[in-house]
């Protein structure tokens, strides 16, 4: 069950250490110059202007933009239903408690760019932050060769009204969001995936008190597929090509009770991948992906437990019933027409999700994330006399007077008062 190993470069964590400090004491200069280092880009602005976002829209093919329209309507309806309710009960005759939720009062999105930017990386971290009503986003994607921001994630970013958006990638770009700068302002929490430096860069803000905490510790991408003697082959080996040609770290792997279906989807793998165009890392990916053949569905679910899956599979005859069972995965899909592309894009679920094991104790993204809740106690005369006696008996009993003092002094009044 091991992963392949992270990679710790002790050069690269204090590059990004560099980094994040320069940003940190030198700000939109900093930014400048470290955006022609990275990306080869001279910025006039850091940040689009609103003519660039103005003019996104028209950018984009009517297919494109029905397509992402399409996938957000889907991604929001599932997404609203998670906003949580406030709780306020009486405990105690008397003792009013609460919970109430209050949004993160400013958040940070970052949305990998380069060759490929993740528009899906957009949606899956705008729609919660709109429905969870943040009063500031700042958005930080990597410009391209022309120092501009893909016209796809623009498009989106205008849709859910977030307008403070910076043309920074790497390490920079959280440093950015971090401590702020001239331009930048200063977020409490990043989310979203990137490269190995954005994820150092990331922990690393995480771990000081004046930096931003992050959503979730990010590893490489990872999907496991529990397949009978019933699934389609064919279908298999797509499914595990997709998460392959995700980076050459990517790990896939194959769980299944029938030795047949295992041969047929090897023969299937070197089929398919002799037509994709990431055929170099797909083979690198693969070098650590394997095989299990197991005596039963019963010890496929065990191993899937143990290894915790960023994305799981079950393309066996009624998978439903087998899902209670499933106890540690970031997402579940089920049968053999839910592939997990469609969780990258366009079921409804969030695709920024646990992985390395994380699913332990992670769950994946959701409008939660960037909610925050209090708690607020309210009591009356009734109340205090009514809880006030056991909370001085529990102070005295851990040797703390004060907190005793604290209920003494309110009881005494209240005897005082006859009440």
């Amino acid at each position: 069950m091991r992963r392949p190993a992270l990679v710790n470069d002790p050069k690269l964590l204090k590059r990004v250490e560099e980094i994040v400090e320069l940003v940190r004491t030198e700000g939109d200069s900093a930014l400048r110059s470290l955006t022609m280092e990275f990306d080869q880009v001279e910025l006039k602005s850091l940040e689009v202007i609103s003519e660039e976002l103005s003019t996104a829209d028209k950018m984009l093919t009517r297919t494109t933009r029905n397509a992402i329209v399409a996938a957000a309507k889907n991604i929001e309806r599932f997404h609203r239903d998670q906003i949580p309710k406030p709780i306020s009960i009486d405990t105690t005759p008397g003792v009013r408690c609460e919970r109430v939720i209050r949004p993160i009062q400013s958040i940070g999105l970052y949305v990998p760019g380069g060759e490929n930017p993740l528009v899906s990386t957009a949606l899956m971290l705008a729609i919660p932050a709109t429905l969870a009503e943040c009063p500031t986003a700042v958005l930080c994607s990597p410009p391209n060769k022309n120092g501009k921001i893909n016209a796809e994630v623009l498009f989106v970013a205008k849709k859910y009204g977030i307008r403070k958006i910076f043309k920074l990638g790497g390490a920079q770009a959280i440093a950015a969001m971090a401590y702020g700068t001239q331009t930048v302002p200063k977020v409490n929490k990043i989310f979203g995936p990137g490269n190995r430096w954005v994820a150092a860069a990331k922990a690393h803000v995480s771990r000081d008190p004046s930096g931003a905490a992050q959503d979730l510790p990010a590893g490489p991408s990872e999907l496991l597929v529990i397949a009978d003697g019933e699934a389609n082959p064919a279908f298999v080996a797509a499914d595990l090509l997709s998460q392959a040609e995700h980076g050459p770290d990517s790990q896939v792997i194959l769980v299944t009770n029938s030795e047949s279906l295992a041969d047929s989807v090897a023969s299937q793998i070197v089929r398919q991948k002799m037509k994709l165009t990431k055929q170099a890392i797909v083979e690198e990916a693969l070098s650590h992906s394997y095989t299990l053949t197991v005596t039963n569905l019963e010890m496929a679910i065990d191993i899937a437990n143990r290894y915790a899956p960023e994305h799981l599979i079950l393309q066996i005859q009624y998978p439903r019933k087998l899902l209670d069972q499933i106890t540690t995965a970031g997402s579940v899909f089920l049968g053999p027409w839910a592939p997990e592309t469609v969780g990258d894009y366009c079921s409804g679920t969030n695709h920024v999700l646990p992985t390395y094991g994380l699913a332990r104790s992670y769950s994946g993204l959701g409008v939660n994330d960037f909610l925050r809740t209090m708690t607020v106690q309210e009591l009356n005369r009734d109340g205090i006399a009514a809880v006030g006696p056991l909370a001085e008996t529990l102070a005295r009993l851990e040797g703390l007077e004060a907190h005793g003092a604290a209920v003494a002094q309110r009881l005494k009044v209240l005897n005082k008062m006859g009440t």
